[in-house]
């Protein structure tokens, strides 16, 4: 026998014992061809082999041979092993469940997260929505340091467009907010040294206090 014979045959003995279940040869030969690059003709052989040597077992059914591991070689196991064993595979199948439930749930997860702005997009949000604000500002400061004369109408105007800008504001304000805790989660350093890489000024840098409605 060739060593690539032999090899073939241990490979084969071995994998019946660990597996110790019923196999036809075109079975094992399905299993371990990715493996252990065995042919088909090889698998037969060393089973038939294997099986004369009662190294393992042959039953034949019909035209098929079934090949099992030779039983005598392992310990009894007795009724309450078995009952441990029943358990504890109850305890490993609710285990999987219980992870693949956690994997579609990180699945899900990771779909949101992919779907979401990056911290780059994020960035240039914040600093377009900076700039509005700066715009609002300077519009409201424009409004109440004008002199001249208005009518009670212009007047309500005035006041009802202030009432939409500080509401945006207050609603841009908390975006902002937002889309900053977002960011921090996964930011290793402080919310200033963000702010400061960033380019971003707060309302607190220009102590600015938005005002009631």
């Amino acid at each position: 026998m060739s060593k690539k014979d032999s090899a073939a045959v241990a490979r084969i003995l071995a994998y019946l014992n660990e597996k110790n279940r019923p196999f036809s040869a075109q079975d094992v030969f399905t299993n371990l061809q990715k493996q252990c690059g065995l042919g088909k003709t090889a698998v037969v052989k060393a089973m038939e082999q294997l099986a004369q040597e009662g190294k393992i077992k042959e039953k034949v059914y019909g035209k098929q041979k079934i090949y099992f591991a030779d039983q005598s070689q392992f310990e009894d196991v007795s009724d309450a092993d078995l009952r441990k064993m029943d358990d504890r595979i109850g305890e490993i199948n609710t285990e999987v469940q219980s992870i693949s439930q956690s994997c579609r749930q990180l699945d899900t997860e990771l779909k949101e997260l992919n779907s979401s702005l990056t911290t780059a997009e994020m960035k240039a949000q914040i600093q377009e929505l900076q700039a509005e604000i700066s715009g609002y500002r300077e519009r409201l400061e424009n409004i109440k340091s004008a002199t001249n004369h208005v009518t009670p109408e212009e007047r309500e105007k005035v006041y009802k467009e202030r009432e939409t800008y500080v509401k945006e504001w207050r609603k841009r304000k908390r975006l902002v907010s937002d889309m900053m805790g977002a960011i921090l989660e996964g930011y290793p350093k402080s919310k200033k040294h963000f702010l400061e890489e960033a380019g971003i000024e707060t309302d607190e840098d220009h102590k600015v206090t938005m005002p009631n409605i």
